[in-house]
């Protein structure tokens, strides 16, 4: 009743909340839209001022539906992959040499997967999702094992190792954050862990360039 409420007043979402907190004490269940047309340029500008710290944005099916150079540079040139290609998940599982520059590739995939899981009960599946987790169920019996273990996490805070084709390995400390202006939508910022890790990321942006 409260959402056909909120359709007759073409309420936004923040007003939709707060009709459910005055009507039930608690916020509505949040089905998050999945999103392929990328973000606003005011949201791209941000990615782009972080030139030294590798940094995206997904939607609700963790497709990335943007990023800035560092990105492109330390972890996959996500401009030269397919939309269908840009997939948090598919990209772990599927894309071998991603997996070759990740040293903790295991552990990685099984905190993916648990977060994947959490976020999915928090914010519902959609077609897409349950479309997606079948098809890796298929193509990769990596993630079918792991997605049968039901675990549980929080994306919140951590660190990346990450192997370069060209140079040492970098280590990243990363946060993830939602956008509340873009339900659905959340950004990952990976910071350099010491000064030589921002130095190899330089090293990267500025190859990227002179070969672009």
């Amino acid at each position: 009743m409260l959402d056909r409420l909120a359709r007759a007043l073409v309420l936004e979402e923040t007003e939709r909340e707060h009709l459910y907190l005055l009507a039930h004490g608690r916020p509505p269940e949040v089905k998050s839209p999945v999103r392929t047309n990328g973000v606003s340029p005011r949201m791209q500008r941000v990615l782009d001022a972080l030139e030294s710290s590798p940094a995206l944005i997904k939607d609700a099916a963790w497709n990335v539906v943007a990023w800035n150079e560092a990105a492109a540079a330390v972890l996959i040139d996500y401009g030269t992959l397919s939309p269908v290609e840009r997939n948090v998940l598919r990209l772990v599982f599927c894309h071998p040499r991603l997996r070759a520059q990740l040293p903790d590739w295991e552990q990685i995939a099984s905190f993916v997967v648990a977060t994947f899981r959490a976020e999915l009960a928090r914010t519902g599946a959609s077609q897409q999702t349950q479309a997606l987790i079948e098809a890796l169920s298929r193509e990769s019996p990596e993630f079918a094992a792991m997605w049968r273990n039901h675990e549980v996490r929080k994306h919140g805070e951590g660190i990346k190792r990450v192997q370069p084709e060209v140079g040492e390995s970098i280590a990243l400390e990363y946060s993830s954050f939602a956008i509340d202006a873009q339900v659905g939508l959340s950004m990952v910022v990976y910071m350099p862990a010491t000064h030589a890790d921002a130095e190899r990321v330089k090293a990267l942006v500025t190859r990227r360039r002179a070969l672009a």
